[in-house]
């Protein structure tokens, strides 16, 4: 008999037969609130009408036109639609169909476009699976390990991450910012650093809020030095954090911005953005692929905006991810194995912690496995998988926030009292 890799492990015992909004429903009827969208794809809700309507009719018409053979409509509109929440200047577009995919369409670009070898990545950054999306990722071994040599030419520098280093932002972010410094003065030169790329919040590394002082520390010397600045904004980006972009927190505008996730509200879909200037020294024949910009996920992807345009979905983020943080927080007022609460927006965690302070997976774990059985449906993140995450879709209200609160308190509970058993 055939049958999946077993490495393909679900975090929940869930057999899902169909999504409504924030919920899901398995096989036995049972429903369950939504906390995983997908790993934060679907940003409408599960099966939001007028996408669905807008896939159905595009399924009718034209299902795949590959992009550097024919034209299509979904692919001219949808370059509009960006146009009007893209920063000022960021107005060429190359799509494919997954993070990875867009993440090195940007380090390609960067190469190219300066002539540079190093890219220099932050540690605990997330950017994928594929050989060079895995060669810069830092959020965890099991990313980027058993089929080395991996791509030369990725400098780690640190990243912010005031928890994990027991400070206060002010001071983690001068650290940073002076590695930084020390990393282009003995490891990567600027003259052969092609772009340094971060997450405005590291992903898998955690839900760790980048600042603003080092985002725009990171602009300065990109400037200065003749760099270039990626954000990876693949799971940050259309509204998850409470602003359209995770960058709109900092003040700060990159050279390439990559995006993907909920950008289609679930159907395949990645791009990155440039200027026209720096889009146009990407070498011939450098962009393409077979499947991006599909006809079906840019109709759906159009029709994503429109949603997150007409229902605000924006400004519900923002709304419900402070109602979201505010009861998490005062779960973890009362819980001394909690040892942070962070995030923006929708995009919030929560990290477990042993007595003295080290990652306690295991806790972790227990409340997540608790929380299916409330009803609630989590992932884990953090490098010891010691963070749980919340991602629910954008179209959320306040009677499913305080209803996952709810339902987190119960499996708190549950899990951190098998932790002081131990």
């Amino acid at each position: 008999m055939t049958a999946l890799s077993p490495h393909l492990r679900q975090a929940t015992p869930v057999v899902a037969t169909r999504g409504e909004g924030v919920h899901l429903y398995g096989e036995d009827g049972r429903r369950y609130l939504d906390f995983t969208a997908g790993i934060g794809v679907t940003s409408t809700g599960h099966c939001h009408p007028r996408v669905v309507a807008a896939a159905q009719e595009q399924v009718a018409t034209l299902v795949h036109g590959q992009y550097t053979t024919v034209m299509h409509q979904p692919l001219r509109q949808l370059v509009e639609k960006l146009g009007e929440v893209l920063p000022t200047g960021l107005d060429s577009l190359f799509f494919t169909n997954s993070g990875s995919e867009a993440v090195e369409a940007a380090l390609r670009l960067a190469r190219q476009a300066t002539g540079r070898p190093n890219i220099i990545v932050c540690h605990g950054g997330f950017h994928g699976r594929t050989v060079a999306a895995a060669s810069m990722t830092t959020s965890g071994t099991r990313f980027r390990s058993g089929f080395s040599p991996l791509m030369s030419g990725v400098v780690v520098t640190p990243f912010p991450s005031a928890h994990r280093y027991g400070w206060d932002e002010d001071t983690a972010t001068r650290f940073a910012l002076q590695e930084l410094d020390y990393t282009l003065q003995t490891i990567s030169s600027p003259a052969d650093t092609a772009a340094i790329i971060v997450e405005p919040v590291l992903g898998e590394g955690g839900y760790v809020p980048a600042t603003r002082a080092f985002l725009e520390g990171l602009r300065e010397r990109a400037d200065r030095h003749g760099f270039l600045l990626i954000l990876d904004e693949v799971q940050t980006g259309v509204g998850r954090t409470g602003r359209f972009w995770g960058h709109d927190h900092f003040g700060v505008t990159p050279d390439i911005l990559v995006t993907a996730k909920g950008l289609a509200s679930g159907f395949p879909l990645s791009g990155i953005a440039a200027s026209d200037e720096l889009m146009a020294k990407a070498w011939p024949g450098s962009q393409g692929g077979t499947y991006g910009a599909n006809a079906v996920a840019c109709a759906a992807a159009c029709a994503t905006l429109d949603v997150v345009r007409d229902e605000r979905l924006v400004e519900n983020a923002e709304a419900m991810g402070k109602r979201l943080r505010h009861g998490l927080e005062a779960v973890a007022d009362r819980t001394p194995g909690i040892g942070d609460v962070r995030g923006l927006g929708l995009m919030m965690a929560t990290e477990f912690v042993t007595e003295d302070g080290a990652p306690d997976p295991e806790t972790a774990a227990r409340v997540q496995r608790a929380a299916i059985d409330e009803g609630l449906l989590l992932l884990l993140c953090g490098a010891w998988n010691q963070v749980v995450r919340m991602i629910p879709a954008l179209v959320i209200d306040e009677v499913a926030v305080d209803e996952g609160l709810q339902a987190w308190a119960t499996a708190v509970e549950a899990g951190t009292s098998g932790a002081a058993e131990r």
